[in-house]
């Protein structure tokens, strides 16, 4: 299977046998690397390779351009993907970018091969964050996660019209 395991509508994995529960599990302790070349060092600077990118494509076709809430929406996302890679995800090993017939595709990579998380919410409790990954879900055409030896690749497709 390539090292790809079925993903959950929910974002989890099934458990594969009594010794691995299926739900939250604890964020992995960031490992250290040094600064690979082509990757974004945060949030910010992924936007902004998005922001190029957007701009160049659509560069003297101003009546193909996306709405600015589509735009909007796509850095959300991923803002949300690359913090997670970096505060959960054992730190960001791989970002790409590229605007295909259905729009723009976004891979994240990150060194956990833990799955994104979707926090239960108790509704008396107004909480601080937990929203990522569900704002990824709802925003984006499609999701999918590979899982790979030594982390996993998360691939959005965020739609430009």
């Amino acid at each position: 299977m390539n090292g790809e395991r079925e993903v959950l509508e929910d974002g989890r994995r099934p458990a594969r046998g009594p010794d691995e529960a299926v739900g939250s599990h604890a964020p992995e302790k960031p490992v250290r690397r040094g600064r690979t070349p082509g990757v974004p060092q945060n949030a910010a600077a992924a936007r902004d390779a998005v922001v190029r990118l957007l701009r160049e494509r659509f560069r003297g076709r101003r009546e193909e351009e996306p709405a600015e809430v589509v735009v909007g929406d796509a850095l959300l996302v991923t803002s949300e993907l690359v913090t997670n890679a970096v505060r959960h995800g054992g730190g960001l090993t791989g970002f790409t970018t590229e605007i295909t017939d259905e729009g723009l595709l976004l891979t994240v990579s990150d060194a956990s091969t833990r799955p994104p998380v979707t926090a239960e919410r108790d509704p008396a409790v107004v909480p601080v964050g937990g929203y990522g990954w569900l704002l990824v879900r709802r925003l984006a055409k499609r999701v999918s996660v590979t899982y790979l030896p030594d982390g996993k690749h998360i691939a959005a497709l965020i739609p430009l019209a």
